[in-house]
C-alpha cells in the first residue's frame, strides 16, 4: 500500500480561540482511496480538510504529498496540483461550462488544443454531451448538471489528489445518489485519491474506502474500513454516531455486480399477444418488455393483455421504473424496489440495455452473507487479540 497523503501532528489554533480548531493530528492517506472525515458539527473536519492544500495555514505540524513535505511550498502551486469540490459548487456564473473546467488548465499554460480536448474529455465522462453544454452557462444548467460540471472542473488538470467538501450535500435525495453512483464509476476508472467530508454516516459508508470519524479538534475516534467501523466500533462514541440500523447500513457496503443477478422473462416491444403468452407461461409473474435496443420499458402480466384492446406492449402494464446499474449500492437498489410499481430491480449497463434483475430473495441472500463474513472476521481479530 502506497501512502499518498501524510499528516503529522497537525495543528490549528485560530486567533481568540482557547482550543484548537485541530489538535496534533497525524493520519496516512492510501493511494487511489476515498477517505472520509466525518463527525459531528464544529468537530474540525472541514478545517482539516482546508490544510491539505493550505486554503487554511497549519500552526504546527507537517504536511507530505507522497514524500514531499509541502508545509512550506508555494500554496498556489500545492493548489494547482489538487482538485477542489465544494457543496455550492462555485462555478463562474459569467462563464461557460467550457471556460470554467479549463481554469486551471489556463493557469497551468496548457495550448488551446489540449484545453478543449480535456474539457470535451470530461463532459462525455461526467455524460454530459460536449456539443450540447460546452457553450452553456451554469444558470442554463440544474443542481445536479452543475455538481458534475464542479467535479469536472475539480478533475480538469488530472491532478493525483482531489478534496471534496460536501460535494452533494446540497441536492435532492434521488438526484444525489445518482451522482454518488456516477462519481463511485468515474472513480472505478481513475483512481484517485480522494479526501471527502461529510456529516452524514451513510454516505461516508457508501462513499468511503476508509472512514475517519473524528471528535472534537479533529481527535480520531476510529480510523478503518466501513466493514470494520460497523462491525466492530471502537468506542460508545463511534456507536452511538452510526447509529441504529447498523444492518440496513451493511447494503451500502456491496454492489449490484458483487452478487448473482437473476434473469427473467423478456419480450422485445413488437411482439405479438401469443408470444407474451407463451412467455407468461414460464413464469407467475410479469413479462419484461425491451424496446429495439434491449432496453426496459414494461412490466406486463396476464391481466393486462386481457385488457390490452388495440394498444401496443409499451402502452399497457406498469413502467420498469426500478432501474440500477451494476456499480448501485444494494441499499439504492432497495430504495429504489420500494418506491416502484412492480418491487423488482431491473439492472441495466450504462447503455441501458437489460442485463438481469434483483429481487428482494436475492438481497436478503446478500445480508445473510454479509452477516456470515462479518461473525468470521470478527471471530478472527477476537482470536488474534487473544
Amino acid at each position: 500500500m502506497t501512502i499518498k497523503i501524510r499528516l503529522e501532528n497537525l495543528t490549528k489554533r485560530f486567533p481568540g480561540e482557547r482550543e484548537p480548531a485541530v489538535d496534533s493530528l497525524s493520519m496516512e492517506i492510501p493511494e487511489g482511496e476515498i477517505v472520509i472525515l466525518v463527525g459531528p458539527s464544529g468537530c474540525g473536519k472541514t478545517t482539516t480538510m482546508k490544510l491539505i492544500n493550505r486554503l487554511i495555514e497549519p500552526t504546527s505540524g507537517r504536511i507530505f504529498l507522497e514524500d514531499e513535505d509541502v508545509t512550506k511550498v508555494d500554496p498556489d502551486g500545492l493548489r494547482r496540483r489538487i482538485g477542489y469540490v465544494i457543496q455550492q459548487i462555485g462555478l463562474f456564473p459569467h462563464m461557460t461550462i467550457y471556460e470554467n473546467i479549463a481554469t486551471v488548465p489556463k493557469l497551468l499554460g496548457w495550448n488551446r488544443a489540449q484545453i478543449s480536448a480535456r474539457v470535451d474529455e470530461l463532459l462525455t465522462t461526467i455524460g454530459m454531451d460536449p456539443a450540447t453544454y460546452r457553450s452553456r452557462y451554469p444558470k442554463e444548467l440544474s443542481g445536479g448538471q452543475r455538481q458534475r460540471v464542479g467535479v469536472a472542473r475539480a478533475m480538469s488538470a488530472d491532478p493525483d489528489v482531489m478534496l471534496m467538501d460536501e460535494p452533494f450535500g446540497a441536492i435532492d435525495p434521488i438526484t444525489r445518489d445518482r451522482l454518488q453512483n456516477e462519481f463511485l464509476r468515474i472513480q472505478s476508472e481513475i483512481k484517485k485519491t480522494i479526501v471527502f467530508v461529510t456529516h452524514d454516516i451513510d454516505e461516508a459508508i457508501k462513499m468511503g474506502d476508509r472512514i475517519a470519524i473524528l471528535r472534537d479538534h479533529s481527535h480520531i475516534a476510529q480510523y478503518d474500513t466501513p466493514e470494520a467501523i460497523l462491525v466492530d466500533p471502537a468506542d460508545d462514541f463511534v456507536a452511538e454516531f452510526i447509529g441504529r440500523g447498523a444492518g440496513l447500513k451493511r447494503l451500502n457496503l456491496s454492489r449490484v455486480n458483487d452478487i448473482e443477478m437473476s434473469e427473467c422473462a423478456t419480450v422485445q416491444a413488437g411482439a405479438d399477444r401469443d408470444e407474451v403468452r407463451r412467455a407468461l407461461g414460464e413464469t407467475d409473474r410479469c413479462v419484461l418488455v425491451l424496446d429495439e435496443q434491449r432496453r426496459p420499458r414494461r412490466w406486463v402480466n396476464a391481466d393486462h393483455l386481457e385488457l390490452v384492446g388495440g394498444r401496443s406492449l409499451t402502452e399497457i402494464g406498469l413502467p420498469a421504473d426500478a432501474v440500477v446499474r451494476p456499480y448501485s449500492t444494494l441499499s439504492d437498489t432497495l430504495n429504489e424496489m420500494l418506491v416502484a410499481d412492480y418491487a423488482t430491480a431491473i439492472v441495466v449497463g450504462d447503455d441501458g440495455v437489460y442485463q438481469g434483475v434483483i429481487d428482494i430473495d436475492t438481497i436478503n441472500e446478500a445480508v445473510r452473507g454479509m452477516r456470515a463474513a462479518e461473525r468470521s472476521r470478527l471471530a478472527d481479530r477476537l482470536g488474534e487479540g487473544g
